[in-house]
């Protein structure tokens, strides 16, 4: 009948319409569980390979992008489509789960990765470019592909990336030695090869070990575990997934990290590690040019005060203002910052470069003497004001201002603070009784 006849009609335009997301005339190569082994696993080529569903609303608006980027790479990179909706086997042989998903098949056919990038055409060409340039690397270099902490992985570094060599690679044979038996506390990633996610993670933990090894002077420390080499503490720790961080301070049960995955993330985690098992820095006093250079040159920061003579506040006063200072120390020793101390008058070229100049004691400032700039405290020298000074230094606020003579100053040799009060100096006794006094002396009148 003729309403049978539209039905059908209408039928077959809804199957040409579900299925007609890519055709023989565009270049991205429809793939299926017959070509696939053949087209995909058997070839020498990199693929860019997209699965979608076609009720899918994303995929639908990939699509356009997706023959674009088809075109772009044509005869560099192979890009294909599977339909995972109709060809499930395929979908799930590759633990799709959702659409659209983008896996590159490199190197090793056997074990994608997921692309991670934006939707647009020039960034997934992008990455497909550098699984191009990571593949000829590996070439080059007689490796077959996979991540590999002890090696750099393609991209060009620079950037403050960080390098794998500060990633401990650790194993079933030096894992007890390093991390159960250290007084250290250790960040480990637990991670696979294929897995697309590690691979993400990879610069990440990379940059994050450089940084956290620097800041922590080498006390937290970042490793890394293949699980699919080293089954045995895989099973250990009950690794189920991957990457799976975990946390190790002596004598305690490892817990699993819950932090960002950004470099970030990781050192922010790393360094409250840190502090959390840190003592706080040690608050020194400027005796010579040695203890002032070494605490600034080592330090990103260097907190100077400048305290009363001993003579207008006694120990007791003294030790209040040491007191204010080892709490905010305490305080900020996440910060790795050092922290020192003087008496005024004692380092006379030391105030006038940072302008303080005799007198507003106690005083305080903070110096960076990678660029020989300071901050001056303006606020109270109190656990409230010296906290609001270095929040916003930490933050990047506040006025800074050039060390005097570009250069850290002359430091004289001093006595170290015996904890005591002051003496007046000893003045010589003069005898008063040979000295004609004038009878009128004082008398004068006006």
């Amino acid at each position: 009948t003729r309403r049978a006849l539209i039905g059908l009609l209408l039928g077959c335009s809804l199957v040409f319409m579900v299925q007609g997301f890519y055709s023989a005339s565009d270049d991205v190569v429809e793939l299926n569980p017959s070509n696939f082994n053949q087209e995909v696993l058997q070839s020498d080529s990199v693929w860019l390979i997209e699965f979608y569903a076609p009720w899918c609303g994303h995929c639908q608006s990939l699509t356009a992008d997706w023959k674009k980027t088809a075109t772009a790479l044509k005869g560099i990179v192979k890009v294909g489509a599977v339909d995972a909706d109709q060809h499930k086997s395929l979908g799930g042989q590759y633990s799709v789960r959702g659409f659209p998903t983008i896996k590159i098949f490199g190197a090793n056919k056997n074990k994608p990765d997921d692309y991670q990038g934006g939707r647009s055409s020039q960034a997934i060409v992008d990455g497909a470019l550098n699984a191009l340039q990571t593949l000829v690397k590996d070439r080059m270099s007689g490796r077959s592909g996979g991540s590999d902490y002890s090696r750099q992985s393609g991209g060009g570094g620079g950037g403050g990336s960080g390098s794998k060599k500060d990633v401990v690679e650790l194993t079933d044979d030096n894992f007890d030695r390093l991390v159960l038996n250290s007084d250290e506390v250790w960040l480990v990633e637990f991670f696979a090869p294929w897995c697309g996610h590690c691979k993400s993670l990879e610069p990440e933990w990379a940059a994050a070990a450089s940084a956290v090894k620097e800041q922590t002077k080498d006390k937290v420390h970042l490793g890394a575990v293949d699980a699919t080499v080293h089954q045995g503490l895989a099973s250990r720790y009950g690794i189920r997934g991957f990457p799976t961080i975990k946390i190790f301070k002596k004598g305690e049960e490892p817990e699993d990290y819950q932090g960002g995955r950004t470099r970030g993330d990781i050192i922010a985690g790393a360094l409250d590690l840190f502090s959390d098992n840190a003592a706080p820095p040690e608050l020194l006093e400027i005796l010579n040019a040695d203890v002032l250079k070494k605490t600034c040159d080592d330090y990103q920061l260097c907190v100077i005060a400048v305290l009363p003579h001993i003579l207008d506040t006694g120990a007791a006063g003294r030790n209040g203002y040491l007191e204010v200072m080892m709490k905010m120390a305490e305080k900020y020793k996440k910060k790795m910052w050092g922290w020192l101390w003087t008496e005024a008058g004692a380092q006379m070229e030391l105030e006038a470069s940072l302008g303080i100049g005799g007198f507003g004691y106690p005083a305080m400032a903070a110096i960076n003497a990678r660029k020989m700039k300071f901050a001056l405290l303006k606020g109270s020298f109190s656990e409230t004001g010296i906290h609001e000074f270095l929040r916003d230094l930490s933050v990047g606020r506040g006025s800074t201002a050039t060390v005097g003579g570009g250069a850290l100053p002359i430091i004289n040799s001093v006595e170290a603070w015996d904890g005591k009060d002051g003496e007046l100096p000893v003045e010589d006794d003069y005898d008063l009784s040979d000295v004609d006094l004038d009878d009128n002396f004082g008398k004068d009148e006006l």
